[in-house]
């Protein structure tokens, strides 16, 4: 008589996490230029630095860097399995540290700590706190971030863990810049090849910068990006088992609406070459193939650096909405709630030449 075997990977259900729980993700991820490229073609991301060889060799990198999302995108990927295979949706993000630049060749592998447990009121959910860390072949750490997800129970009847509720930081504060940005020579800095006369010092406080173009999510393309980044949550691919769920189709990785806000902010950001932090991001509402993107920042701070005055950083809320212009400015009801049509409400910090 046939047994069955218990050797694959059910993933991790929400009461099979224990707060101080340390998680070594499988399949470190080697990263190419062809990873690069591709990013490109999904995206249209136009940054020069992370495009032109010789624009990054001109202001002091020793080559070109990969995206800094893309770099996200894979060091999340490699949680999924362990984290999130049995997610109902990616909550937010705190916290969240670029601390180097990384390049084609480069290996990159990843852990994590359980922080923080909370179990839903219905008691089928409950929501899990992880910090995670990627680092690079010299075990040195190129990214680390704060994520909550909501993780489906396996049995419902299972005793609630005792709730656990980490202390985030509101804010990343920016006070000196890293050395690779220090070594930087921003004098060959052109901005005919970067697409903007725009630099720190012309940009205030306050100030609302709709991004202008739209995005329509394609089926295709949202499964290839996923799967580039070995991400293997089943609410991205498996429309056998979400066609029955809540939203009868597959959801929309929110990293992929990330990477499209980013690449729209192009137009009015051109020379925001580089993420230092996210401070907290949300993902509002879900999306589905056949939404179109559109998005608009808004300049929060403006500081600069301790040890070096050729760049400085600014600190930027983009939105996402979609199906709509993203002159839908505020984002917010009076009550404080979000306007139908929000998909995410992103808060980072970026360089930017001076």
């Amino acid at each position: 008589m046939a047994t069955s075997s218990t050797k694959q990977n059910r993933g991790n259900f929400f009461e099979d996490f224990e707060v101080g729980q340390t998680l070594v993700h499988a399949t470190p991820r080697t990263v190419t230029e062809a990873d690069g490229a591709l990013y490109i073609a999904l995206y249209g991301s136009r940054f020069a630095v992370q495009s032109a060889e010789t624009f990054a060799r001109n202001i002091g990198f020793s080559t070109r860097p990969l995206d800094d999302l893309l770099v996200f995108h894979v060091v999340f990927g490699k949680t999924v399995p362990d984290i999130s295979l049995n997610a109902v949706a990616n909550l937010g993000y705190a916290e969240c540290v670029f601390q180097r630049p990384v390049f084609s060749g480069d290996t990159l592998s990843v852990t994590s700590e359980v922080i923080g447990l909370k179990q839903n009121s219905n008691g089928k959910t409950g929501v899990v706190y992880i910090r995670t860390t990627g680092r690079n072949q010299s075990d040195a750490i190129v990214l680390s971030f704060v994520r909550w997800v909501m993780v489906r129970k396996a049995d419902p009847a299972h005793p609630a863990p005792e709730t656990v509720l980490p202390e985030l930081a509101s804010g990343m504060k920016i006070t000196e810049a890293p050395p690779h940005l220090v070594a930087l020579d921003v004098s060959s800095w052109s901005d005919a090849f970067s697409g903007s006369p725009y630099r720190w010092a012309d940009y205030e406080v306050g100030e609302h910068i709709d991004h202008v173009d739209g995005t329509t999510i394609e089926e295709a393309e949202h499964q290839i990006a996923t799967r580039l980044y070995q991400n293997t949550a089943k609410v991205h691919f498996n429309q056998h088992t979400e066609g029955a769920g809540r939203f009868g189709r597959r959801l929309i990785y929110g990293g992929h609406i990330i990477s499209i806000a980013r690449a729209l902010s192009f137009n009015g950001l051109s020379n925001a070459f580089h993420l230092l932090a996210l401070n907290a991001g949300q993902h509002v509402a879900p999306c589905f193939a056949g939404d179109t993107i559109y998005a608009w920042s808004e300049v929060l701070d403006r500081v600069t650096f301790s040890n070096t005055e050729a760049v400085g950083a600014l600190r930027l809320r983009t939105v996402a909405v979609k199906d709509q212009a993203a002159t839908l400015f505020p984002h917010t009801d009076e009550s404080g709630k979000y306007v139908a049509g929000v998909v995410l409400d992103l808060d980072y910090w970026v360089a930017m030449p001076r």
